[in-house]
């Protein structure tokens, strides 16, 4: 596990600073950080297990009673997970590899949703993907000026994961469909909006924050400290866009979904169709569903053992997911070679396949 210290003795840990999670004591308060700035604080398997073991350790110890994640550097609390490492796991036939990561990155949500230590989540910058997996699910969600949200698996061919159908599925009106097709980016007043963050700091007052949180002298629990630095956010842009989002992403299905966009006189709608029409035709009838059957589960947990199953079966029968990497992060060329590429060339029963899909591994809940 990463560097576990109080405050007084942190110095003497060596190399201290290079640990990609630092986990320290101040008083009463664990602090988790995130600690690869230049990757954007993208998780490790390593790192995974960096978290998920101090949060047991502080639960067993009994002596801290709110824990502060955040990240490293200005730009993000963190941008997702290792996706290179998973592209060269699946590539190389390593599928079990690749469920263990999942299987014990989903515990680590389940765990910070369920844990008994109240978790302040930080998302200050960029928190997307796994990023959302460990903020979105925090007792308390921070968002500042400086936050940009999102879930875009269905732009690496893949579907939202970490416990994102939960989230994307309790947003206002039909706003989880649309944030989870397009992977469009929200703001502070946007994640408010749709549920993925609870109040807004602006990042200048982070570290007064910090301190109060460490500093209180009395019982005060941590949501009213936070609402001492909590400011108003203004307009969101997804509640503005309520009529045409509501309208358009009732559809039963993507084709039909983008033909309602077509058919609106906004201009946002009409560049959502082009934007969905250069996406994984599969990834978007596979992730429609998953957000739907998302609203009849009955918590997290059966959430994230939904999206295990769905994420295995990507891993191990579907060549979009390595393909949308490679366009994407590896290569860089923004051009996907979809397959199928378009929807029309859909299995019927792809849909179906693909929550039927028995992994070569234990399943999540196991």
């Amino acid at each position: 596990m990463a560097e576990t210290a109080d405050r007084e003795h942190a110095g003497r840990q060596p190399h201290a600073a290079e640990a990609p999670v630092l986990a320290r004591r101040v008083r009463s308060v664990g602090h988790l950080t995130l600690n690869r700035p230049r990757a954007l604080n993208a998780l490790s398997y390593g790192m995974i297990g960096d978290l998920a073991a101090a949060l047991d350790a502080w639960r067993r110890e009994g002596e801290v009673d709110v824990v502060v994640l955040d990240g490293a550097g200005d730009r993000g609390l963190c941008a997702g997970g290792d996706i290179r490492q998973l592209s060269e796991q699946v590539s190389a036939g390593r599928l079990a590899d690749a469920a263990r990561f999942f299987h014990d990155e989903y515990h680590l949500n389940a765990a910070i949703a369920e844990s008994p230590i109240p978790v302040v989540a930080l998302a200050d910058g960029i928190t997307m993907g796994g990023g959302i997996g460990l903020a979105g699910h925090a007792a308390l969600r921070v968002v500042t000026e400086r936050s940009r949200l999102a879930m875009p698996e269905t732009r690496i061919g893949f579907t939202p994961d970490v416990g994102g159908s939960w989230l994307l599925a309790r947003a206002p009106g039909r706003i989880g469909e649309y944030l989870g097709l397009t992977g469009a980016s929200m703001d502070a007043a946007d994640a408010l909006y749709a549920g993925f963050a609870d109040r807004l700091v602006p990042s200048g007052h982070l570290d007064a924050l910090r301190e109060a949180l460490a500093s209180r002298a009395d019982p005060t629990g941590p949501a009213e400290i936070v609402l001492l630095f909590d400011e108003t956010p203004g307009p969101s842009r997804l509640a503005a866009s309520r009529p045409w989002i509501d309208d358009a992403f009732a559809a039963d299905t993507v084709p039909e979904i983008v033909e309602r966009l077509r058919a609106r006189p906004e201009p946002e709608a009409s560049a959502t169709a082009d934007e969905l029409a250069t996406l994984s035709p599969t990834a978007l009838a596979v992730t429609l569903a998953a957000v739907r059957r998302a609203r009849t589960l009955p918590d997290l947990r059966a959430a994230l053992a939904q999206e295990y199953r769905l994420v295995l079966w990507f891993a191990a029968t579907q060549p979009d997911l390595v393909e949308g990497i490679r366009a994407q992060v590896i290569d860089k060329d923004r051009s996907p070679r979809w397959q199928p590429a378009d929807a029309e060339g859909l299995a019927p029963d792809l849909v179906d396949s693909a929550f039927a899909f028995e992994p070569p591994f234990p399943l999540w809940a196991d």
